[in-house]
Parts: C-alpha cells; sequence; structure tokens
C-alpha cells in the first residue's frame, strides 16, 4: 500500500430528493476519482437537505436500508468503477419506527464494509435531532480499506474527545466527519467567527491528540434558517490544515494524507503508550460530584 494517499471531500448545497442528490454527487465523485482521490467522503446525510429544522414525520419517508437500499448499492458500483473508497452518509431506517443518522462505508471493490451510526444526538433550534434519530449502538469503528485504515464519526460527535478516541484507538489513521453545520442569522454577527473557530480547532485537536488526520466535510447553502458555513478541510497529525474549501461554493477538496507521516508522529509523541488507563474510571459518569 502506497503511503502517499490523496482523499477528496465533497461539498455541496442539497437538492430537494434524494434521487437529485444522488445524481449531483456521483459525479463529483468521479472528479475527486480523476484528481487521484482514492477515499472519498460525502457531507451528512448527503442524499436530503438537512430537514431537521423541525419535527414532521413525514421526513421519515426519505430513510432507506442501508445496506439493502438503492443508494448503498448504487454507490458500491461507483466505487468499483472508480476504484475508490466511498464514506457515504445516510438517513438509515431500521426496522419498525428505529432510524439512525449513519455513514456507510465501501470498499474501493465495491464491496461493503459497515457502517457507522451517530452516537451523540443533539437537540437544538433548527437542529431537532433527537425527534429523528436513535442513538448509535454500533459503537466507534474503524475499517481496513484498501487506501489505509479509516474511521467514521458524524457531526455532533465533533465535539467529544471520547469518539475520536475510542475510534483511533481501533487504529483509525484517519478520521472522517461527514457534517451538517451552519449559522443561524440571530448569531452570526456576534458568534458566527468564534462558533467556526470552536469547531475547526476542536477537530484539530482530535488529530493531534490521537495521532490521526482529520477530514470534515460540510454542506454549503441557505435552508430553512440555516446558512450552512462550508470550508470542509483536512488536517494532519500536528494539526496543521493541509487543505481548505471555501465558505459558499460547492467543490470537491482533495488533499494528500502521509500515512507514513502517521506513523512516525505516533512514535514520537505516544500519547498512547502514557495514557493512564487506571484512573479514568470516573470518565462513565455524567459528573463527578
Amino acid at each position: 500500500m502506497n503511503d502517499k494517499v490523496s482523499i477528496g471531500l465533497v461539498q455541496l448545497a442539497a437538492a430537494e430528493t434524494p434521487a437529485e442528490n444522488l445524481r449531483k454527487t456521483i459525479p463529483r465523485i468521479e472528479e475527486a476519482a480523476a484528481r487521484g482521490a482514492k477515499i472519498v467522503g460525502l457531507q451528512e446525510m448527503f442524499t436530503t437537505k438537512y430537514f431537521c429544522i423541525d419535527e414532521n414525520p413525514d421526513r421519515f419517508d426519505l430513510a432507506e436500508p442501508i445496506p439493502a437500499g438503492p443508494t448503498t448499492r448504487e454507490l458500491c458500483a461507483v466505487a468499483k468503477r472508480l476504484g475508490v473508497v466511498v464514506v457515504a452518509p445516510m438517513f438509515e431506517a431500521r426496522g419498525s419506527e428505529v432510524y439512525h443518522n449513519t455513514a456507510a462505508v465501501i470498499d474501493a471493490d465495491g464491496s461493503y464494509l459497515g457502517k457507522y451510526r451517530k452516537m451523540h444526538i443533539p437537540q437544538d433550534p433548527c437542529f431537532e435531532e433527537k425527534f429523528y434519530f436513535t442513538p448509535g449502538d454500533l459503537g466507534f469503528r474503524a475499517w481496513d480499506t484498501a487506501f489505509g485504515r479509516i474511521g467514521v464519526c458524524i457531526c455532533w460527535d465533533q465535539w467529544y474527545p471520547e469518539a475520536a478516541r475510542l475510534t483511533a484507538l481501533a487504529g483509525a489513521q484517519i478520521l472522517f466527519y461527514p457534517t451538517a453545520i451552519g449559522w443561524l442569522p440571530e448569531e452570526k454577527a456576534a458568534l458566527g467567527e468564534a462558533q467556526h473557530c470552536a469547531w475547526e480547532t476542536v477537530q484539530r485537536g482530535h488529530a493531534v491528540a490521537n495521532g490521526c488526520y482529520v477530514a470534515a466535510t460540510n454542506r454549503v447553502g441557505v435552508e430553512g434558517r440555516t446558512e450552512f458555513w462550508g470550508q470542509s478541510f483536512v488536517a494532519n497529525p500536528y494539526g496543521e490544515i493541509v487543505a481548505r474549501a471555501s465558505a459558499d461554493k460547492e467543490e470537491v477538496l482533495v488533499a494528500e494524507c502521509d500515512l507514513a507521516l502517521q506513523r512516525e508522529f505516533r512514535r514520537i509523541w505516544p500519547f498512547f503508550r502514557d495514557r493512564r488507563i487506571d484512573a479514568y474510571g470516573e470518565i462513565t459518569k455524567r459528573l463527578r460530584d
């Protein structure tokens, strides 16, 4: 396996229907592959607009099973044709009355490797996710792909160091964070710059603390009252931004990840070795009160 692996992040404004979004996304995966990307990450729930702006039971009709649904099947064919790994976040229908915010992981030969179900579910104005999503029950995972071992967490998971740590402890060399995050109009002037800084900084910290690359894919455009801020990025294990997309344009971001650098980082800064696992038992408490 080549230590230099290019990854592609597809940053788009969402169309109205899953079929339209799939038709819009496949040419961007092809573009990423043509530019040398071997692993392509899509944005959170890429087949839909961000429908969690309110509580509407009709939106459950947008969900589909994974991997049996049509989107996973189509992307498996695309991955095989292009020889790329695809991280495909979707709205998952699971049996009766249970739905998840999920990412399917597809290898470069078109095989379905597995899925990650979003563990941390937010509830804020215009982000009414607890109505739609059951918390994930598959834990924090990593997969061996044709081009490296990758892990996936989703959006709100970004704020939790425990999620990044457990995914890295499973061996992830590159941690993908598909995302749908933006500004509300009443907050942007006073807090917009600070909010974006916090979002980017915490993930750069995850890259450093865990000695891995971090790749965050956001969407762009205005949906409801939310202005999605784009700025998808890739950070190396030192927390340096090696590539960043624009705030308002659809684009495919391609960045090279040096897995030899990633391995060397973990050797010279052996954070995993020096963890005091005997002293962390209380981390499972809500508060130490």
